[in-house]
C-alpha cells in the first residue's frame, strides 16, 4: 500500500486530510510535531510526506532538510507561509510541491496523485548506461556500483536524461519535467547550474552542450528488471 506521512498540528485539519486520503486507498500515518514525524519516519516505510512548516517543537522547513540528508522520498509542504519567498525557500531545501492554505482539498488530492503516479512508475527497475545506473525502487545513482550523492532534482535530472537518451532536451523541458510548477520560481541559471554540478558528480562526459539548442545525453540506456 502508498503509505503518507502527514505532518500537520491542527487536529482537526489533519484528521479531516488522513480521512480523505485513506478514503483514496492510501495509507495515513498521522503526526502532530516533528517528533511524532521523525519517529514514523524512521519506523515506517514512507512513500510521499505532507508537512506543515510552523510546528509547535520545530519547523517543517528543519524536518524537510533533515530528510533530504538520507532519502528523496517525496514531499508537499502545506502551510500558512505565502509569501514568494517562503515558497521559493520551500522548494530550495527539498520540496517537491508548495500549497499555501487555505488550500483547495480536491488540489492536495490531485497533487498527492500525481506524486504517487511517479513513486509507482519508478519502484521497479534501474536504468543503466555506461557505467551510470539509476535505481527506481531507492532512488539511488551509481556509477561503476559505486553510490553517487545526488540531491533529489540532481536525480530527476539524470533519470530524465537516461529516459530521453539521444535527444536534444530543452532547457524548458528540462525545467517541466524536474521542476514542474516550481519552474515558475527558479532563474534561468538553474538548469546549467544543476547541469554542471550532476557533470561533476558522476564525473562522466555523457551530458553534453547543443548551443543554441539544449543538452544531450550522448550514450544508449538499458532498462533493467
Amino acid at each position: 500500500m502508498k503509505t503518507i506521512l502527514l505532518l500537520e498540528d491542527d487536529e482537526n485539519l489533519n484528521k479531516g486530510i488522513a480521512l480523505r486520503l485513506q478514503r483514496e486507498g492510501y495509507e495515513v500515518f498521522q503526526a502532530f510535531t516533528v517528533t511524532q514525524a521523525r519517529e514514523l519516519f524512521r519506523e515506517k516505510e514512507i512513500s510521499l510526506i505532507i508537512s506543515d512548516i510552523s510546528l509547535p517543537d520545530g519547523d517543517g522547513i528543519s524536518f524537510c532538510r533533515e530528510i533530504r540528508k538520507t532519502s528523496n522520498v517525496y514531499l508537499i509542504f502545506l502551510t500558512a507561509l505565502n509569501q514568494e519567498v517562503d515558497i521559493v525557500n520551500g522548494y530550495d531545501y527539498g520540496a517537491d510541491d508548495y500549497i499555501t492554505k487555505p488550500f483547495s482539498l480536491m488540489i492536495l488530492l490531485s497533487k498527492v496523485n500525481a506524486l504517487m503516479r511517479r513513486v509507482e512508475k519508478k519502484a521497479s527497475y534501474r536504468l543503466r548506461s555506461g557505467g551510470i545506473c539509476l535505481d527506481y525502487y531507492e532512488m539511488k545513482a551509481y556509477k561503476d556500483s559505486e553510490p553517487i550523492v545526488l540531491t533529489k532534482k540532481e536525480w530527476l535530472l539524470l533519470a530524465f536524461f537516461l529516459e530521453n537518451p539521444r535527444q536534444i532536451l530543452t532547457k524548458e523541458q528540462l525545467l517541466e519535467a524536474v521542476w514542474g510548477q516550481d519552474g515558475q520560481f527558479v532563474d534561468d541559471n538553474t538548469v546549467p547550474v544543476n547541469i554542471s554540478r550532476l557533470r561533476n558528480k558522476i564525473a562522466a562526459d555523457e551530458i553534453q552542450t547543443v548551443r543554441g539548442m539544449g543538452y544531450i545525453w550522448t550514450k544508449e540506456a538499458v532498462k533493467e528488471a
